[in-house]
């Protein structure tokens, strides 16, 4: 995953509320910055997929990060 990717993902998980990312299942979450990223940047599929093992990776640092965003 290149350097810019990997910035847009984090920038896609900061731009979306704390409190509606907290609310989400794994699956949801997943589904949900997937579906950002899809419809605001094109990636192929080898890219995508990527993506998707990283964002799955990540879960709980992304969880730990909208909980401290909340105070």
């Amino acid at each position: 995953m290149t350097p810019s990717i990997l910035r847009y993902v984090w920038s896609v998980i900061e731009e979306t509320h704390a409190s509606f990312l907290l609310k989400l299942s794994d699956v949801e979450l997943l589904e949900h910055l997937l579906v950002q990223l899809a419809d605001s940047k094109r990636l192929n599929v080898e890219e995508l997929c990527n993506v998707k093992a990283y964002i799955y990776s990540r879960i709980p640092l992304i969880r730990e990060d909208a909980q401290a965003r909340l105070g």
